[in-house]
């Protein structure tokens, strides 16, 4: 099984009209900076999303100012030195052969041959995309073909494998024979998303058949989808460009359950974002990126663009080489070491890529400022390991969900649903008849507030509290017992029809529920994770909080120190346990965000529950310098004297 330790990726990205491509590059000096950062994998383009390619092919277009076969120079310096090389294709994008061949264009529904991708800002004004249906097929298949049969490679990354709405006459042509209507927009996009996967799979046929053992990742496909055929799993998420920093922590509690033991590369970049050559990201905007991955099972992998003339830019090589040494320190207790958490947030795939909505960003947001251990997962994977299973505002059950939900409540599991979560595929009613409320439609009320009262409301604010989103209307099952209520405002909305009701205060607690129990289940009414979103709200996170303790009572890390900014995750390898601390706070700037500073804290108490486990010591890594701890009841409690940026803690049993 391949694993890698540390990957550099580097785009090639370069325009038909730049005269001197290659004129300075060193592949020799080039791969000794590698092996100087201990890169053990290096992605490198064979063809760029412009067109071109970078090696001696009888199939594709070499780069026009390119004098010599960069690939194969790159390639053999790789072999010398023990470094696995993997080649990029631009699956999707590709200018310059299109120019040539029109006719492999992918048309959008509406007859777009562009591409701009205006949400992202990325191309101006657009690229010409294939029809993954056209000869354009059989073209990248043997420019593949002559990698592997003539070329010291590793393997392939393929880019940009969206599911295209094609209605070019090769699609409409093959729609027409399986009697798909062409002018449904749902049904051509289905059709699409039948197609790049037929395409995937040919790829990864002909490799296999080639070189059984290649390395392979298909960049855009959802892994569940094609994770029988890929090597390992890459993520592409670059936090100052558009993906932000909300989704580095999506994807890193996501993509660990569904590697199935695979290594998954976590791709930040060294610029601000892509395109930009002439960006140099901070040491700690990088090593926040990295060290989050790391304490999520996953390994580093910065990308950067190369200058097309070759030019080293060695201050890039030193910041790579600054971040990879400092995280190197730790590889003796980082490397393998697993986490398994006792608790699951649950929230299906929507779409092709797991880039979830609101609910579910905002809940991995809430639980890791509550550091909480948590995995995200999806039906792809089992939950039999979880102790509580949290669904957040709209996660429809479906009759797998049903099912895996009741054998969760039979050996005794909890359940945190809000919201719509727990509605059958039809919105009309609850799917389980266990369920402690009984569906009654949405929530009336705008604003939405709520009493604090019962068990949970230690520490909350007695007085109507805002969720800042909407909810669902219910009334509490038999048995059932209502801890908390709707609060009515006065006005029944925003506008009348002839004044603003902006200004709407609380009138008075209703008998309608807003936090509602059984044994085994607690469900809230209101958009918990919505509200939280759009305005953060503490009591929110603390509500949440409250109720997580109260279905789990003893989580396995807790802290009374660690501010809400911080991060901390735990893992386990051989006789110890790994706690990852991370001090660091990205910030808005103006349009951006960035993140510049590794943030000091002094005396802080962390608690581990270590489950029975005798405790030999505590020690920082990578120093080994002891720490005095005291075992109380199932918890070994350390406190750090200080910190800056990262620390480890290595609990030794």
């Amino acid at each position: 099984m391949f694993k890698s330790n540390y990957g550099l990726f580097y785009d090639f990205h370069t325009s038909t009209d730049i005269p001197d491509v290659g004129e300075n590059f060193d592949a020799e000096a080039f791969t000794d900076q590698l092996k100087s950062c201990k890169v053990d994998f290096l992605t490198w383009h064979a063809r760029c999303n412009q067109g071109n390619a970078y090696y001696d092919t009888r199939y594709g277009k070499r780069h026009p100012s390119l004098k010599f076969d960069m690939i194969r120079a790159i390639g053999e310096a790789c072999r010398r030195k023990g470094i696995t090389f993997s080649v990029y294709f631009n699956g999707h994008f590709s200018d310059e052969e299109l120019l040539q061949h029109r006719d492999w264009m992918n048309i959008e529904f509406k007859g777009d041959t562009y591409h701009t991708y205006d949400e992202r800002g990325f191309f101006t004004p657009g690229l010409r995309a294939s029809c993954y249906n056209s000869p354009y097929r059989d073209h990248l298949m043997n420019m593949v073909r002559e990698l592997l049969e003539n070329y010291p490679v590793d393997g392939f990354f393929f880019d940009c494998l969206g599911a295209a709405s094609c209605i070019c006459p090769y699609c409409v042509k093959e729609m027409k024979e399986k009697g798909i209507d062409c002018t449904d927009q749902k049904a051509v996009h289905a059709f699409g998303v039948f197609s790049v996967q037929r395409f995937c799979r040919d790829l990864n046929d002909l490799i296999r058949k080639i070189k059984p053992d290649a390395l392979l990742f298909f960049n855009g496909r959802p892994a569940e989808e094609s994770g029988d055929m890929l090597s390992h799993l890459e993520c592409e998420c670059l936090p100052t460009s558009f993906w932000g920093y909300e989704s580095l922590p999506v994807y890193a509690h996501y993509l660990r359950t569904v590697a199935k033991g695979r290594t998954v590369m976590n791709m930040t970049g060294r610029f601000n974002t892509w395109g930009d050559f002439g960006g140099l990201r901070t040491a700690e905007g990088l090593e926040y990126d990295l060290f989050y991955g790391a304490a999520n099972g996953m390994r580093p992998d910065i990308g950067g663009h190369f200058h097309p003339r070759g030019d080293m830019d060695l201050p890039v090589f030193d910041r790579i080489r600054e971040v990879y040494n400092n995280i190197q320190q730790y590889d003796e207790w980082v490397l393998d070491a697993v986490n398994e958490p006792e608790i699951a947030l649950v929230y299906p795939l929507r779409g092709e890529d797991y880039r979830p909505s609101g609910p579910a960003e905002s809940a991995v947001r809430m639980l890791t400022e509550l550091k909480v251990q948590f995995d995200l997962v999806t039906t792809f994977v089992p939950w039999d390991r979880y102790k509580l299973l949290i669904f957040p505002d709209d996660v429809v059950f479906t009759e797998e969900v049903v099912k895996r939900v009741e054998a969760h409540l039979k050996k005794g599991g909890k359940i945190l649903a809000t919201s719509r979560s727990g509605l059958d595929p039809e919105g009309k009613k609850f799917a389980l008849s266990s369920w402690p409320a009984v569906y009654q439609g949405k929530i009336p009320y705008d604003p939405l507030y709520f009493m604090p009262a019962g068990p949970l409301a230690e520490g909350l604010p007695a007085m109507p509290l805002s969720v800042y989103a909407s909810g669902t209307r219910v009334q509490a099952a038999k048995d059932a017992v209502t801890e908390m209520f709707l609060v009515k405002p006065y006005l029944p909305g925003d506008w009348d029809g002839l004044r603003s009701n902006y200004y709407n205060p609380p009138e008075k607690v209703t008998n309608e529920p807003f936090l509602v129990r059984s044994e085994q289940i607690l469900y809230i009414s209101a958009e918990l994770f919505t509200g939280y979103a759009k305005r953060a709200p503490k009591q929110l996170r603390e509500l949440l909080g409250k109720a997580i303790v109260s279905l789990v009572p003893e989580l396995k890390f807790t802290s009374s120190t660690l501010p809400s900014f911080s991060r901390a995750f735990v893992q386990k390898k051989g006789n110890t346990e790994l706690v990852h601390l991370l001090a660091y706070c990205p910030e808005g700037r103006g349009q951006a965000s960035a993140l510049e500073d590794r943030i000091t804290l002094v005396d802080t108490e962390i608690a581990l529950r270590t489950d029975g486990k005798k405790v030999r010591k505590v020690y920082l890594a990578p120093d080994r310098r002891e720490l005095a701890f005291r075992e109380e009841g199932n918890y070994c409690k350390v406190r750090i004297p200080m910190m800056t940026g990262f620390a480890l803690a290595v609990f030794e049993y």
